[in-house]
């Protein structure tokens, strides 16, 4: 008995010894999540497999930190030991806990890794930990520093991007038209920090006699407030006869709430784009599934302040299955019009982003009224057009791309005091779609694959219900389960035991 079980136990250890030495070579997980979360993307396997020079990836993680914290950090190595098999060791990384003495805090900080301060409880109480959680990526002498990492965010973006960065010497050149009352890049801080990851980003303006330069790829126009010149539009054309690429957000209705009207704006782009067969009508979409607006109202002596809803502002959540808008979930969009193709067979048009199924248009000029009761007959249409790609002839005889939103300040945060912090997703359009115009990398599909926003707030009643109960009774049921079948084996084996022939 004895040399059964020392034999099974030699049997035990050595194939927990040999799944580790194989786990070393073979790393596998099976991921069930919506999104393929914990599936590396085909874009993160290729820029590994060639990688031009050994990367090092220094990860500044504190120890003991609270479990949701601690899994971001979990998952963080788990990624980094995939990382590593594929790239054949081409990646090496090393974690480094800053907490552990003055040295390696020093070592963080002047790395350009900050601490975070986070919450922890001891002895049912609260307190504030300093905590550390990024990576710095590097090759030669170049270096990327991410100070932080949230836990929960799109890590595989993070990591891969910041690898690409430092693994190219050269980026292409991203135009952002000027000249013509367009936003500058300081007005659209987020979406420059987003797109100077894989771009150079630089102003362009355009003149009447020299032609745009080569280096630029893609072109982004967006907002336009005054007439472009038939000659400027003329050099888009030109662009585009070269094989370039655009990206267009465009107003079709200057609002003023100050005034309470919607007036038709014309700048020459409209018409430019129509003669496409790209047409952006002068309407204003409403949608039921929209925004909010601060209100300040009076009753009697006193003056407050009220949250409305506001249909002028649509919320769209609606998107199709494209590389642009896919793991999209909400873009706000501000007085947005529809798009329409009425062009032929030699442009291929895809809409990407549409209206939910309670909304409508209104014709400009419009009259806005903070205080209109808004009815179910006001909202007659479903899915309109909001943004769409059109691929082909555009101009010339060579293929070139442009993606259409209906909306030119969906991506500009502005500036001054009426600077605002805009949707992540607002951002993420904009910077996918020069993503999908410009790289070849695959990238764009990472930007969105981190944790889905599910709230309850939109689910029905009914659907609330079936999730409450199921929370609370299918542990039960699995216990009872459990002890059913415990309870069954058990009765068996009195029962083979009672019988006469049992040994």
């Amino acid at each position: 008995m004895k040399n059964k079980l020392y034999i099974t136990t030699l049997l035990v250890v050595a194939i927990v010894l040999i799944v580790n030495l194989i786990s070393q070579d073979f790393f596998v997980r099976l991921d069930f999540t919506q999104n393929g979360q914990y599936t590396l993307s085909k874009a993160t396997k290729d820029i590994l497999r060639n990688l031009p020079e050994p990367v090092t990836v220094k990860a500044y993680y504190s120890e003991n930190l609270p479990p949701d914290v601690a899994k971001g950090k979990k998952d963080i190595k788990e990624m980094l030991i995939e990382y590593n098999n594929i790239s054949k060791g081409n990646l090496v990384y090393e974690f480094i806990n800053p907490n552990k003495d003055e040295n390696s805090e020093r070592d963080a900080t002047q790395a350009g890794v900050r601490p975070v301060m986070i919450n922890v409880r001891e002895k049912d109480q609260v307190k504030q930990q300093k905590a550390y959680m990024g990576v710095v990526v590097s090759i030669g002498e170049r270096k990327e520093v991410v100070p932080f990492i949230q836990p929960g965010s799109a890590i595989e973006y993070t990591l891969t991007t910041a690898i690409k960065k430092v693994s190219i010497a050269d980026k292409p050149t991203v135009g952002l038209l000027q000249g013509h009352g367009e936003p500058g890049i300081g007005d659209i801080t987020q979406a420059y920090n987003e797109l100077s990851v894989l771009y150079h980003v630089e102003p362009l303006t355009l003149t009447d006699t020299t032609k745009i330069p080569d280096r630029f790829k893609t072109i982004i126009v967006m907002r336009p407030e005054d007439s472009i010149s038939s000659k400027h539009l003329a050099q888009l054309d030109n662009f585009l006869a070269k094989g370039g690429k655009m990206a267009v957000a465009i107003s079709r209705v200057k609002a003023d709430l100050q005034n309470g009207n919607g007036l038709v704006k014309n700048t020459g782009l409209e018409s430019w784009l129509k003669n496409k067969g790209i047409v952006v009508d002068d309407n204003v979409v409403v949608d039921a599934h929209c925004a909010s607006v601060q209100v300040q109202q009076q009753q009697g002596s006193f003056s407050f302040v009220t949250s409305m809803q506001f249909p002028y502002i649509p919320i769209v959540s609606k998107f199709a299955k494209h590389p642009i808008s896919s793991g999209l979930e909400n873009v706000i969009m501000q007085f947005p019009s529809t798009i329409t193709y009425t062009g032929d067979s030699n442009i291929n048009y895809t809409p990407i982003a549409f209206s939910s199924d309670k909304s409508g248009t209104e014709k400009a000029p419009i009259y806005f009224n903070i205080q209109r009761q808004w009815a179910q007959a006001d909202f007659p249409k479903k899915g309109v057009v909001l943004g769409a790609i059109f691929e082909g002839k555009l101009s010339g005889n060579s293929s070139s791309k442009m993606v259409v939103i209906g909306s030119g300040d969906f991506a500009v945060n502005g500036s001054g005091e009426r600077r605002q912090q805009l949707q992540p997703d607002n951002v993420n359009l904009l910077v996918n779609s020069v993503d999908w115009l410009s790289d070849d990398t695959g990238l764009i599909g990472l930007r969105t694959k981190g944790i889905s926003s599910r709230p309850l707030d939109e689910k029905s009643d009914a659907t609330k219900a079936i999730l409450k109960w199921l929370n609370f009774l299918l542990p039960i049921l699995l216990i009872l389960g459990y002890g059913f079948v415990r309870s069954q084996v058990n009765r068996n084996k009195r029962i083979k035991r009672m019988e006469e022939s049992y040994v």
